[in-house]
């Protein structure tokens, strides 16, 4: 799915249940965004076909989070496509020790969450540590947006040229704009603190690693919800 001028979604699971992201560079290299779970890469792979790429065009990879429906299939996408992979700093020694971060103990069943699944995935070498406000040079600017929470080091991406905001996990928009399940979260609270910060950015498509985009109005439907959920 094209959202704008050489960005493209490329779903790893149903329609849109999980997504990964391209953005294409005037040289023709290719910068992913997300890896899906340990079995996404072969449909990536499928997806960057699609738009007439080839793993090897692949330059750089950039994790959202160390969850394992975003980082588990990093390793093997770098492998294939030689590509460096950067993640906030914050989150640097969960994707290398290929285990997400504990579940909130706070929220009610956490613990329990956090004993029942260990969020294993293949560990990957991350070569770029990522800092908020960091200006990626990925299709004329791709900036960092530090929204922890979701795990210390969870990013959203702000694509400055097209206006495209991913959100990564800070929000979901299956059956509505909602927030990530609280047993998902590290800090289901820091989540909602943070989570305001894309209320106050400018952009005029809004993107999900869980869901469809927003293309009608999303700034003021993100603000709406944010408002609703003080």
């Amino acid at each position: 799915m094209q959202l704008a001028p050489n960005v493209w979604r490329i779903p790893t699971v149903g329609r849109s249940a999980v997504n990964s992201y391209a953005f294409v560079d005037d040289d023709g290299s290719v910068t992913l965004v997300d890896c899906g779970l340990a079995k996404a890469p072969a449909r990536i792979v499928r997806g960057l076909a699609a738009i007439g790429k080839l793993p090897a065009d692949v330059t750089r990879i950039v994790l959202t989070h160390a969850h394992p429906d975003h980082a588990g299939g990093a390793a093997e996408l770098a492998r294939r496509t030689g590509a460096p992979v950067a993640a906030h700093a914050a989150d640097v020694p969960y994707a290398q020790a290929g285990r997400a971060p504990v579940s909130d103990p706070a929220v009610t069943g956490g613990r329990l969450f956090a004993r029942l699944n260990s969020g294993r995935f293949p560990a990957v070498e991350v070569a770029q540590p990522l800092a908020d406000g960091d200006l990626l040079d990925v299709g004329g600017g791709l900036r960092v947006v530090h929204t922890p929470g979701h795990s210390p080091g969870h990013v959203s991406l702000l694509h400055e040229p097209t206006r495209l905001l991913i959100t990564g996990d800070a929000l979901f928009n299956v059956l509505g704009v909602r927030w990530a399940p609280k047993l998902l979260c590290s800090d289901f609270r820091l989540t909602q603190e943070t989570a305001h910060v894309l209320g106050e950015l400018d952009y005029d498509l809004a993107a999900f690693t869980h869901g469809p985009e927003l293309t009608d109005k999303p700034r003021d439907r993100i603000r709406a919800f944010l408002s609703a959920h003080r």
